[in-house]
């Protein structure tokens, strides 16, 4: 059931999107870590969020659950053998939504890939599930960082809040 909601909320920001009204920034409109931060605890309060991706011409959406701030940047985590790495490697721009408390989060932006070990390992830190699966130093663990990223939170109550970061 929960699954079914939470699909629904999806579906319903996505067909509203077009129709929301004219969106108003809040904080600034320039990049900073203050709104990263924001766009993280949204979808930390997600808990699930869908990250969408293209291959060719054809969309790719998938569930995904990690959202960390590093050096003031949202980040996120997969493998390096998935196929959502080898699409955002072919092309870095994608979109997350996210649906909690009766609002929706978009995430317009590039995700780019950080190699480094300090970045993977705060990822693992913050995520100890992941540790079974993933290590730092491995050959198959990212990171990714977002880039060029706007944010949009709408609801059906209220008019859509627009941030950078």
């Amino acid at each position: 059931m929960k699954f079914r909601i939470l699909f629904i909320g999806c579906a319903a920001a996505l067909l509203t999107a077009a129709c929301a009204p004219k969106s108003t920034p809040i904080e600034q409109t320039e990049p900073n870590p203050e709104n990263a931060a924001i766009a993280q605890q949204f979808l930390k309060k997600c808990n699930t969020y869908y990250l969408a991706t293209v291959e060719g011409d054809q969309p790719r959406v998938r569930p995904f659950g990690t959202a960390e701030i590093f050096e003031g940047r949202l980040y996120i985590q997969t493998g390096k053998v998935k196929n959502v790495y080898k699409q955002l490697l072919a092309n870095p721009k994608a979109e997350i939504c996210g649906f909690a408390g009766g609002e929706w989060i978009r995430i317009q932006c590039e995700l780019i890939p950080d190699e480094r070990i300090e970045a993977k390992q705060d990822m693992l830190d913050k995520n100890p599930g992941l540790q079974g699966t993933y290590k730092a130093d491995d050959d198959n663990t990212i990171v990714l960082y977002c880039r060029n990223a706007t944010a949009t939170i709408s609801s059906f109550t209220a008019s859509p809040k627009v941030f950078r970061f």
